[in-house]
């Protein structure tokens, strides 16, 4: 079992419960479960159009969608970073000690034929295993 579980959560994806629900059941009772969220960062002429953008307001709300999500599932600990989502969260599960990566997947398109999709970035850098959701 897993004693270390890190999901890493899109917001605009459906994918948190049952993420949750792997967790558990990949852990046991006695995993920590980490919920992580990547913010982009946001480039800085953007100022010119947006204003100042309060990063710490975005990150506040993130964690609060992040707790809306899971409801009463159990503890679960947000965490929103800032970054490039496939490589920010490997560097998190590192840096944190995971031992297990979840994450969901698109559906399959052109765009993600030349980019690649997050979840193959992670799946690509992970030093840890990584669970794959569709």
């Amino acid at each position: 079992m897993y004693k270390k579980i890190l999901i890493a959560m899109a917001l605009d994806q459906g994918h948190g419960k049952r993420a949750v629900e792997l967790a558990k059941h990949l852990g046991g009772d006695g995993a920590e479960i980490v919920a992580v969220h990547v913010v982009d960062h946001v480039p800085g002429f953007s100022r010119v159009y947006a204003g100042d953008i309060d990063k710490e307001k975005i990150a506040e709300t993130a964690k609060e969608s992040i707790m809306e999500r899971f409801g009463d599932i159990g503890d679960i600990q947000p965490v929103v970073l800032e970054g490039h989502a496939g490589r920010t969260v490997t560097d998190y599960a590192d840096e944190i000690g995971a031992d297990c990566i979840i994450c969901g997947a698109h559906r399959k398109g052109l765009s993600e034929f030349f980019l690649g999709s997050t979840a193959a970035r992670i799946m690509r850098y992970s030093n840890c295993s990584v669970h794959i959701l569709r």
